[in-house]
């Protein structure tokens, strides 16, 4: 099966990360962190130590910025990954 994720841009992106400098640095600060927190190596060691409350407010955050943010047609196409 062919990989349909990518993390790429923590891999070539050399510029600073920092938040409040300018709404660019800010936007390549949190693609940066988010790709480096996404980690399976991460994720492996802090989703078990998460509480209850934590799980879930990191899942209504993310459900609710992707409801948000993406159409039902983007939300298919460039998250599920399938091709409706």
């Amino acid at each position: 099966m062919a990989k349909r994720h990518s993390h790429n841009f923590v891999n070539r992106y050399d510029g600073m990360v920092a938040f409040g400098f300018s709404r660019e640095i800010d936007e390549k600060s949190i693609m940066y962190l988010l790709q480096k927190f996404t980690d399976d190596e991460v994720l492996e060691v802090l989703v078990p130590r998460m509480t209850n409350e934590e799980l879930s407010e990191v899942f209504e955050m993310i459900t609710r910025l992707l409801k948000s943010h993406l159409s039902d047609e983007e939300y298919h196409r460039l998250f599920i990954k399938d091709d409706r």
